[in-house]
């Protein structure tokens, strides 16, 4: 796949790369490896759906979210990975993109949505 002209020698390791309404396909493919390198099962967060705490209720045949005062320190850990995935999407992006995935309460949403 070809980069896009006057790519900049020695671009940051540290923060994600930044999309600029042109290239998408070398953006995408930058930003899969970013995230890849930063935490391993932050992209297992955009790919697979997300998680939702759940707890059983009645006589144990239904499942509903459960209150943000009923989440144990493991849902806060993995509901805290969506939040990380986000925030490496968001800063990758402009103000134009921000615009269309504004709304998108989910990183996975984000990735469909670019």
């Amino acid at each position: 796949m070809a980069g896009p002209p006057n790519v900049e020698e020695g671009q940051s390791t540290y923060r994600p790369p930044r999309f600029n309404d042109q290239y998408y396909g070398w953006w995408k493919t930058r930003m899969h490896d970013f995230i890849m390198a930063e935490y391993l099962e932050l992209w297992d967060v955009i790919y697979d759906e997300p998680f939702i705490p759940m707890k059983t209720v009645g006589e144990g045949t239904v499942t509903v979210p459960k209150t943000r005062k009923e989440y144990s320190d493991a849902d806060r850990k993995a509901i805290e990975k969506n939040f990380r995935a986000k925030k490496i999407l968001i800063c990758g992006i402009g103000p134009n993109e921000y615009n269309r995935i504004s709304a998108c309460q989910f990183a996975k949403d984000i990735w469909e949505a670019l």
